[in-house]
């Protein structure tokens, strides 16, 4: 092989990496545009509605805690009747053993 023929062929597979090369470059530049649409949708649409969505929560949080306070005070009111009720009772038999 003679030192023309060496050149040419290493032409050939410069020209061949050199191609190579390229194609990557353009796969790089492909993903690097695929990882910035995805940090934009987390950024843009995702981030915010999982704010949205705990924020929801919390409503819904106090809304729970304000129920369950009337639901415990109702349950006090309950006893608290039931008591005077037992009182009244009493007073009552009391009342109607004198008589």
């Amino acid at each position: 092989m003679t030192d023309s023929e060496k050149l040419d062929l290493l032409l050939k597979q410069i020209g061949a990496m050199d191609d190579r090369f390229t194609q990557l470059d353009n796969r790089i530049m492909k993903l690097e545009n695929g990882v910035t649409d995805i940090r934009l949708t987390l950024e843009n649409e995702i981030g915010p509605n999982i704010r949205r969505v705990a924020e929801g929560h919390m409503d819904l949080s106090r809304k729970l805690d304000e129920a369950l306070k009337v639901e415990n005070e109702k349950e006090m009111l309950i006893i608290r009747v039931n008591t005077l009720e037992n009182e009244m009772r009493r007073m009552k038999d009391k009342i109607n053993s004198f008589a």
